[in-house]
């Protein structure tokens, strides 16, 4: 997976809400998220990229479909991945210091190489006991090579930090192509 270096990374500087050491921790956890993707792509999914957007920078992993816990009426119900033959995952992290961002509206639209679209679908957030990320599980038509465009909306969360926080404004795409998607 490509890596977005430290120098094309926008500054953060001390401020009234983060000084040095504060700031440096926030590395630090970028840091330990960046090495947990890289194991998801390179030892779970097997295929993976990533791409800088403006203040963010935005990955995507596909794997096999997964299981997963939905809420219906107050209780946990664990749902099988029916019908689904893959499971996509975004991560979109913040380009100073390589964390996470929660709480984004991610839509993604996969196109194979004769133009067909898979359609467009919302991703939301899921936990995940290692590596949170936005995901879904999808049906793509075939093995093959896809075109993948990703949508982030401008979050609506609040922003501390008058120095460092005026920031996420504009909502973002990303194309990625050559997508090499297998299905078993």
């Amino acid at each position: 997976m490509p890596r977005t270096t430290p120098s094309q990374m926008p500054p953060m500087a001390p401020s009234d809400e983060a000084d040095e050491k504060q700031l440096e921790l926030a590395r630090q956890q970028g840091e330990q998220y960046v090495k947990a993707l890289q194991h998801m792509v390179t030892q779970v999914a097997g295929t993976g990229g990533e791409q800088r957007a403006g203040e963010y920078i935005v990955a995507y992993a596909i794997e096999r479909p997964e299981g997963m816990y939905h809420l219906e009426n107050g209780e946990l119900m664990w749902q099988e991945p029916e019908g689904k033959n893959a499971h996509l995952e975004i991560s979109v992290r913040d380009a100073a210091d390589n964390r996470f961002i929660p709480g984004l509206s991610v839509h993604v639209r996969a196109i194979d190489s004769s133009g067909y679209d898979t359609g467009k679908h919302q991703v939301p957030f899921l936990w995940h006991p290692w590596l949170y990320h936005y995901g879904r599980n999808w049906t793509f038509p075939s093995s093959g090579v896809y075109t993948l465009e990703v949508e982030i909306d401008a979050p609506q969360f609040h922003r501390h930090d008058e120095k460092n926080g005026k920031r996420y404004a504009d909502a973002v795409s990303v194309v990625f192509e050559n997508v090499q998607v297998k299905i078993d």
